[in-house]
């Protein structure tokens, strides 16, 4: 297989690719990181076991000259305590170093405690196999129906095979999130506005499958891709709020049309109940006046039309009534 490199072509370059990074890159997680990587650099050349025994081989040397009254053991003992120093190594349970000889890989080591041949074998790279969170945004990314959206995403990813890893890829950390800056443009290019916001599960599923795929020739390994935030316009954002709100309206006023179109269906009903049958519809007019003066302090007024339809007899039909229930008659 042939080595795939990310590199620039100048400090220049290296620089513009640094400041497009998202404003996470100045978080406090991304300090740490780069302060874990700097203390896996320092530790592929010196380990603090190293020191220690450079300092006691150093320590025995001279006590040996002092009661020998000699320099050799010094020497010997400044030589060992070098050797130890470049020679032994580290590696905690979630780390493999990648040992090279004279440029070609020798083996992984790891986790624990091993020792190299210094100048021999170099450790190209001390490889973290935990989970990894990087943080990837696409700023003004357009939609398939052409809206400019922001969108934040969390990519969780792991190296599976430490070899691959530091052999087939220069900065696989940088490899992953440009691969997940593209990929998430592209994934909002295929999808309209409306998908994006109600769908972010299947958009991160997709966004995983994509990059795993890409990814795996590289010993890493995409588990998941979560959606964290999809930002419009302001602009755009009253506009479908305006949007939504009409159309809320709208649903009002058809659901009680609706209901009057329903209501007039029962009064047909009823109408049809009632045309051959006077007695009963008087009934009902007097159960419905009745129902209007029941209560105290109530005011009913009845056209004589709608009365004598009634066949209350007139206004003494109503006294009579509206004495039956404590209600005093209106003028």
């Amino acid at each position: 297989m042939v080595p795939i490199t990310f590199t620039s072509g100048s400090r220049d370059k290296k620089k513009e690719e640094t400041a497009l990074r998202p404003e996470s890159a100045g978080t406090g997680s991304e300090k740490r990181r780069k302060a874990r990587e700097d203390a896996l650099e320092l530790r592929r050349f010196v380990s603090g076991i190293g020191l220690a025994a450079f300092v006691l081989c150093v320590v025995a040397g001279g006590l040996a000259a002092a009661f020998t009254r000699s320099e050799v053991p010094v020497a010997a003992g400044v030589l060992i305590g070098v050797f130890a120093l470049f020679s032994i190594k580290v590696a905690t349970q979630w780390e493999r170093a990648v040992v090279l000889r004279f440029g070609r890989f020798q083996a992984l080591r790891g986790p624990g405690l091993f020792a190299v041949v210094p100048v021999v074998d170099v450790v190209s790279q001390i490889v973290d196999q935990r989970l990894r969170v990087t943080d990837v945004t696409a700023e003004s990314a357009l939609t398939r129906d052409t809206v400019p959206v922001n969108v934040d995403a969390i990519v969780f990813w792991t190296v599976w095979d430490a070899k691959k890893s530091v052999l087939e890829v220069a900065d696989y950390f940088d490899a992953v999130w440009f691969s997940a800056q593209t990929a998430l443009r592209e994934a909002i290019g295929r999808h309209q506005l409306a998908e994006m916001i109600t769908e972010r599960e299947k958009l991160g599923k997709g966004l995983q499958a994509i990059l795993d795929e890409k990814t795996n020739a590289w010993g890493i390994t995409v588990q998941s891709v979560e959606i964290r935030d999809v930002k419009i316009p302001a602009e755009l954002e009253d506009a479908m709020s305006r949007q939504a709100q009409a159309e809320r309206e709208r649903q009002a006023r058809i659901i009680l049309g609706t209901a009057e179109t329903e209501i007039a269906d029962r009064f047909v009903k009823a109408g049809e109940a009632y045309r051959d049958r006077p007695l009963a519809l008087h009934l009902r007019a007097m159960n419905m006046l009745y129902e209007a003066i029941k209560e105290k302090g109530s005011m009913v007024i009845v056209p004589s039309s709608a009365v004598e339809t009634m066949g209350l007899g007139g206004l003494s039909g109503i006294t009579a009534l509206s004495q039956g229930s404590g209600t005093p008659p209106a003028p």
